[in-house]
């Protein structure tokens, strides 16, 4: 797999770094809506590096900038960052990646918010590059497939909370990418090349980050479990 952009890992930091500027949407926290950038950069986070005390996205902005991203559309996460995946695939001559962290140890089902005290924040973050432009409509249309290619993911790996199979979380944030430009698709529906793609980078990223990151919740409960007397 070549991805479209270059990937750099040092935590606290994951960055995705194009060549040239792209078309990005999203509601990033720092950086939603509609935006032209180069760079995508994740900030792992602790409660000690938010407190209650700190307006939270002035405390992100302040972290991004003094790292040097203020000008990324940023990602926050408490998962690992060194636990990234990438998804690729290619239909008709479009190709697709998906680069993402999987959390969800904070998991929640669509329509029913979980009262279950959160053990530990957790979160999907997820962005997607098409390799040719969109347009604004498009975009829109492949925020959806990502979500249904996501949700899907999730539902399938069977994780639950609070006793039902949880959707995904309640900080999940997806960052569509595509080249700059003019003449951009009008559609990118499950029914086109585009769709397809989308769907299949998508699904096999989270599927592969929700394995991993299950081996991990596992092990660390292990390792919390008390010993038998």
């Amino acid at each position: 797999m070549i991805p479209p952009f270059t990937l750099s890992c040092k935590p606290p930091h994951l960055v995705a770094s194009f060549d040239a500027p792209q078309t990005m949407l999203s509601w990033s926290i720092t950086q939603p809506g509609l935006r032209t950038a180069r760079r995508v950069a994740w900030l792992e986070v602790r409660n000690a590096d938010l407190p209650p005390s700190l307006d939270p996205v002035a405390g992100i902005e302040a972290l991004m900038a003094a790292a040097g991203f203020a000008d990324a559309v940023c990602l926050v996460t408490s998962r690992d960052v060194t636990r990234h995946h990438l998804g690729q695939s290619t239909v008709e001559g479009v190709t697709t990646t998906s680069l993402a962290t999987v959390g969800l140890s904070n998991g929640e089902r669509v329509g029913q918010r979980c009262t279950e005290p959160v053990p530990l924040p957790g979160t999907i973050n997820v962005l997607l590059h098409v390799s040719c432009p969109l347009s604004e409509a498009a975009l829109i249309e492949t925020v959806s497939i990502v979500t249904q290619a996501r949700t899907a993911a999730v539902i399938d790996s069977g994780v639950t909370r609070a006793g039902v199979v949880v959707t995904g979380t309640g900080t999940d944030c997806i960052v569509i990418a595509a080249p700059a430009g003019e003449g951009g698709a009008r559609f990118a529906g499950l029914h086109t090349a585009i769709g397809e793609a989308v769907g299949d980078a998508v699904y096999r990223c989270i599927r592969e980050g929700v394995a991993v990151w299950q081996s991990d919740w596992a092990a660390t409960a292990a390792r919390r479990k008390p010993a038998a007397e």
